[in-house]
């Protein structure tokens, strides 16, 4: 199929939350329209490109929804994946869980770095972001490193709140039954934890991530080369939508094919390869791993008993 990218390179410290979701929509129609191809089957878009913090119920009646919607219907059969931030507030202590957050006496929320696909012939679909950046988004122990820490976490691209996560890898659907792994951000590194939406079938990668907290140092090189790894793995294509950089699509053998590099506005149109085999590797995980934890103990065991017999001889 043919995948179309868009990098919309927005200045998170400066831009991202003091621009509104109409104004980033309206931004992502552009560039869709400009670039979007008579055989364009997804358009893809970053990781919380939409940032105003949408009611999660409302989600359906959003701008991300609005805007997701106008792009899915310049042509038939296009689907639009890309980011928003949502947000559940809530009285009812039988839904609290482990991840809410809580406001005041009896009121809580929960708070989610979320990724959706829109199209014309089927329901909106939501995946919540599940492997999250302990610190910035995992944000343990708050009564007593929040005073002594302030926002240096929100400085690092981060929120004071704990995300909201979901137990299962969500995988979506567009048309003819085509399957992708809306993966995001930080979730692109762990490579077993990527399997998953594999084994839920999954038949290419799309990752959405926002890269720009790093500025222009090896932090967002580093991600990007992640992606590679994943596609060997699990022989899917990957496809890459970085806010800032580096949007990229990937073969299923680790070869970047279009690339679209850091600080710079524009799209990135490319094929991507479907495939339905699971390797070994994403039936197995990280055995390599295991099997060198293993060794490492038997050696270190092996070390200490050979030890002790020489004091003796």
């Amino acid at each position: 199929i043919s995948a179309l990218i868009l990098q919309p390179n927005i200045n998170p410290y400066t831009e991202k939350y003091n621009t509104n979701d109409t104004k980033i929509g309206e931004l992502l129609l552009k560039m869709s329209r400009e670039a979007i191809t008579d055989s364009t089957a997804i358009i893809l878009a970053p990781e919380t490109v939409f940032a105003d913090g949408t009611i999660l119920p409302g989600f359906d009646n959003s701008e991300a929804a609005f805007f997701g919607r106008q792009i899915a219907s310049l042509q038939p059969n296009l689907s639009f994946l890309g980011g928003v931030s949502l947000y559940e507030r809530f009285s009812d202590s039988s839904k609290v869980g482990p991840q809410s957050n809580l406001l005041r006496e009896n009121d809580w929320f929960n708070d989610y770095n979320s990724a959706f696909l829109i199209n014309d012939f089927s329901e909106n679909q939501l995946y919540h972001k599940s492997k999250l950046v302990v610190g910035v988004e995992n944000f343990p122990y708050q009564d007593i490193l929040k005073p002594v820490l302030g926002d240096v976490m929100i400085d690092l691209g981060g929120t004071v709140a704990m995300k909201t996560t979901q137990p299962d890898r969500e995988v979506f659907t567009l048309k003819d039954s085509v399957s992708t792994a809306p993966i995001i951000c930080y979730e692109s590194i762990y490579g077993e934890y990527v399997t998953g939406y594999v084994k839920n079938g999954a038949q290419f990668l799309s990752i959405i991530t926002n890269d720009a907290w790093w500025g222009n140092t090896a932090g967002h090189r580093q991600h990007a080369s992640y992606a590679k790894l994943r596609a060997i793995e699990t022989r899917r294509s990957v496809a890459r939508s970085a806010n800032t950089g580096i949007s990229e699509i990937i073969d299923p053998t680790g070869k970047v094919t279009h690339k679209l590099g850091y600080e710079k506005q524009g799209t990135l149109s490319g094929k991507i390869i479907l495939n339905d085999e699971i390797t070994f590797y994403a039936l197995h995980g990280d055995y390599i791993a295991r099997i060198s934890k293993f060794l490492a103990l038997f050696i270190f065991l092996f070390a200490i008993v050979g030890f002790k017999r020489s004091k003796y001889f």
